[in-house]
């Protein structure tokens, strides 16, 4: 295998992940949008220990990040729904070995 070193720099891609995907809730978010389209009602029944507050300004950073589509149909009452862009399905292998990771150190 060839030793390509990854130096930390500012435009180093281990940092831009980090900066798109870091925190407490946003790769929960991906994960429960992967398959399926939800509304914000939806997507803190699925992740409980979210803040309604903190669920509605990680799905604005996400979408910001082009990570996330926001439909909103301008209706009344409102109904706005959430889904994944082309780049937001790209973090599905990642999370898939975040979990392999995790299960394999609790092991």
């Amino acid at each position: 295998m060839k030793d390509d070193k990854i130096y930390i720099t500012v435009r180093c891609p281990i940092r831009t992940t980090l900066e798109l995907l870091g925190g407490k809730w946003k790769l929960l978010i991906l994960h429960q949008l992967y398959d399926k389209t939800l509304r914000l009602s939806e997507l803190k029944n699925l992740i409980p220990d979210i803040s309604e507050k903190m669920l509605i300004q990680e799905l604005k950073n996400l979408a910001d990040s082009g990570l996330v589509i926001r439909n909103n149909f301008g209706e009344v009452p409102p109904r706005v729904e959430y889904s994944l862009t082309e780049k937001g399905r790209n973090v599905k292998p990642l999370i898939e070995q975040m979990i392999a990771f995790a299960k394999h150190y609790e092991a």
